[in-house]
């Protein structure tokens, strides 16, 4: 996405209404915030598993970078675990 404000907004006009957002764990250190969540909805094969990170400061939002990966089905978690909370979606 394009940096700053618009750069989001135009980023949010462009997502589907299906598009959904679980969020999980989030863990914070100093001005760095990360967020484990799932999207589904997205118009993919599988949903997407997400770790975002971000740098706040001064409470404004001025850093942000994503980790995704499709979510594993049972077949494939090598654990026999879901990566994203206590179930499998499929």
């Amino acid at each position: 996405m394009a940096p700053g404000r618009d750069g989001l907004f135009d980023l949010v006009k462009t997502v589907p209404a299906t598009l959904r957002y679980e969020p999980g764990v989030i863990v914070a250190d100093g001005d760095f915030v990360i967020i484990h969540g799932r999207f589904s909805g997205n118009g993919r094969p599988r949903n997407w598993i997400a770790a975002d990170i971000l740098r706040v400061a001064d409470g404004v939002l001025v850093e942000h970078w994503d980790v995704l990966q499709y979510e594993a089905t049972r077949a494939e978690s090598r654990s026999g675990l879901p990566m994203f909370g206590g179930s499998f979606t499929a």
